[in-house]
């Protein structure tokens, strides 16, 4: 591609999944203060995990870190999982080991006050599945309430080649939010904005779907911004990534939330 064409098409990658969007009407609340649970697939999983990234971010900043567990299926939506049982006595997050391999056992009582979900990456838009997007995200926000807890939405990304999926995910997302009264971490708008303002970065694995480290520090940042508020800039935490590329990608998640949330 001819260089002097870079600029327009960056310009016009940036401008499309922003304005085809719905605006939110759940803003930032208070930050997590007891635990968060991801409840997701494969691109949650990937790389040590999204919770890895989240705390070591939000330690980082100095922020008072909170118990954080998945709960991921590969190739799962949010009808696989049973959003209830994970809130049962005894359930996820009842004992952890210490740096000798001592358990503690937690003491009873509530263990998470978040719940981040997750929806299979298509099915959202598939002809197939998107009632059962709507359904199944309807009735796991009210699970989550009704279990003391405040429901997220997670906005996952396009596939590396089919960027049109951006603006029809971050529509879903926000939608089902504004409906059920839930956050949604922008996290779909912020790999689009990566890639329009630097093509190369390396966000994808082969496959074109799942994150690379890059993808999920990316995923990561978004969320932390999202759930705890804006991060000071400039964290010394890297992932091991080479430090002028976590620090861009700080940058667009920091920004990204910016604009999603502004009204």
């Amino acid at each position: 591609m001819h260089r002097r064409l870079l600029p327009l098409l960056a310009a016009l990658l940036l401008s499309f999944p922003a304005a085809a969007q719905t605006r939110p009407e759940v803003r930032p609340g208070p930050p997590p203060a007891v635990g968060v649970m991801w409840i997701g697939n494969s691109f949650f999983y990937f790389n040590n995990g999204i919770t890895s990234q989240v705390g070591a971010l939000v330690t980082a900043a100095k922020l008072p870190a909170v118990r954080n567990a998945m709960i991921t299926m590969g190739g799962s939506g949010f009808d696989w999982h049973d959003v209830g049982s994970y809130f049962r006595p005894n359930a996820i997050g009842r004992y952890s080991f210490d740096a000798g391999n001592v358990i503690r056992f937690n003491p009873p009582g509530r263990l998470y006050d978040v719940a981040v979900m997750m929806d299979c990456s298509q099915c959202p838009l598939h002809p197939d599945l998107k009632e059962s997007f709507w359904a199944t995200g309807r009735r796991h926000a009210e699970t989550v309430r009704a279990n003391g807890a405040r429901p997220v939405f997670f906005m996952s990304w396009a596939y590396a080649d089919a960027p049109e999926m951006t603006a029809q995910l971050a529509e879903a997302y926000t939608k089902l939010g504004n409906e059920t009264g839930a956050l949604v971490i922008p996290a779909g708008l912020a790999f689009a904005r990566a890639m329009a303002e630097r093509p190369d970065t390396p966000l994808y694995v082969a496959d074109k779907r799942h994150p690379t480290l890059a993808g999920t520090y990316l995923a990561a940042a978004v969320s932390a911004a999202t759930l705890y508020g804006p991060l000071p800039v400039e964290l010394p935490y890297t992932a091991g990534l080479d430090p002028a590329l976590a620090g861009f990608l700080q940058r667009v998640a920091a920004e990204t939330v910016r604009d999603y949330f502004k009204n």
